[in-house]
């Protein structure tokens, strides 16, 4: 049973880690939206369409902007807080229970 609670432990890191490279790459399209970079930019593209879908989203389901201010970012972060908190908190246990 130690190799299945090895193979969750390690799909546990790798979510982690997914979790935590889309939390700044959150981070970053929001520092972005305050300086008005090129949107000829390859980076500025790739944040842009890995993060616009999932923004929108929430934009249009949640009215997110208040005083100019756009809080769909902060609410995608939460989201992602929760999920590495819950789902990678309950893998970890799980391998460990396994191991």
């Amino acid at each position: 049973m130690f190799i299945l609670g090895n193979f969750i432990r390690a799909v546990a890191e790798v979510v982690n880690i997914g979790l935590t490279l889309f939390m700044w790459i959150v981070i970053a399209h929001a520092v972005l939206s305050w300086v008005r970079p090129d949107p000829y930019n390859p980076i500025v593209r790739f944040i842009n369409q890995v993060t616009e879908p999932l923004l929108y989203q929430i934009r249009r389901r949640i009215p997110t902007i208040f005083g100019g201010m756009d809080f769909a970012p902060i609410i995608v972060l939460m989201g992602v807080v929760f999920f590495k908190i819950f789902i990678v908190d309950t893998l970890m246990r799980l391998s460990m229970i396994l191991s």
